[in-house]
C-alpha cells in the first residue's frame, strides 16, 4: 500500500520557496538602493567639483581684472610723475599714501597728493561699478610716538586730535573725500574709513619709524577677506 502524500510538507516547501524569493527580492532591492545612492554621491561630487572649478575660473578672471585696474592706476601715476605720493601694490591690491602726502602732523593732504587721488577717483569708480559687492577700505596708520600736545586748529590741520587714533582716522577721511568724487551717494557708502593709530605697524618696521605713518587703500571683493598688513 502506497503512502499518501503529506500535504503539510508540500505547503511547507512552497512557503520556503516563497520566502526564498522574497529574501532574494529584498537583497536585490537593497543592492539597487545602495547602487543608486552611490551613483547619487558620485553625481553630487562631480557637480560640486564642476561648481568649484567654475568658481576658481571666475575668481582667476576677477584677480586678472583687478590686476589690470591697478596696473592702470600705476600707469596714471607714472604719467603724471606722482608715484612717490601713492604706491600701488598690484599683488596685494593696495594703494599706500606715505606720510609726505600730508602736511606735517596734519590731516591736510598736499596739493600734489590731492591731484594724484583725484586722478585715481575715476579708477575707484570703475572698481565700484564692476564689483557690485566690492568695497574700498581706506585705513589710516601712525607710528607709536605719542601726540605731544592736542591739536585744536581745524582750519590749519583739517582736524582736531590728541592721539594717534584720531589723527589716523582723520587722514583716512580726507583721502576718502577725494577718492569718492566720481561716485554717487549710494556707491560712496562702500568706501569705508578706519583709523588704527599705531596698532598695525608695517611688518619688520620699527613701530617708531615714520614709515608707519601712512594711509592704505585696499580693494576688497565680496569673496575674500582683506589682505593682511
Amino acid at each position: 500500500m502506497k503512502d499518501k502524500p503529506n500535504e503539510w510538507v508540500s505547503i511547507s516547501d512552497l512557503m520556503a520557496g516563497v520566502m526564498a524569493v522574497v529574501m532574494l527580492m529584498l537583497v536585490v532591492s537593497v543592492l539597487q538602493n545602495k547602487a543608486a545612492e552611490a551613483t547619487r554621491v558620485v553625481e553630487k561630487q562631480q557637480m560640486e567639483a564642476a561648481r568649484q572649478a567654475q568658481r576658481n575660473k571666475g575668481e582667476a578672471a576677477q584677480r586678472a581684472r583687478l590686476s589690470e585696474l591697478l596696473a592702470s592706476m600705476q600707469s596714471d601715476l607714472r604719467r603724471t610723475g606722482e608715484t612717490d605720493l601713492v604706491d600701488v601694490d598690484i599683488q596685494n591690491r593696495r594703494l599706500t599714501l606715505p606720510d609726505n602726502a600730508f602736511a606735517r602732523g596734519s590731516a591736510c593732504i598736499t596739493p600734489a597728493a590731492r591731484n594724484a587721488l583725484t586722478l585715481l577717483s575715476a579708477r575707484v569708480a570703475s572698481f565700484i561699478s564692476d564689483y557690485g559687492q566690492g568695497q574700498v577700505l581706506v585705513e589710516g596708520h601712525t607710528d607709536n610716538l605719542p601726540v605731544s600736545r592736542p591739536v585744536t586748529d581745524f582750519e590749519r590741520f583739517c582736524t582736531v586730535y590728541d592721539d594717534n587714533y584720531t589723527l589716523s582716522a582723520a587722514r583716512a577721511r580726507e583721502a576718502r573725500k577725494l577718492l569718492i568724487q566720481a561716485l554717487n551717494t549710494q556707491q560712496a557708502l562702500r568706501v569705508v574709513v578706519a583709523g588704527y593709530g599705531d596698532s598695525r605697524p608695517k611688518p619688520g618696521v620699527d613701530p617708531a619709524s615714520a614709515l608707519n605713518r601712512r594711509v592704505e587703500v585696499q580693494l576688497v571683493v565680496a569673496t575674500e577677506a582683506p589682505a593682511s598688513h
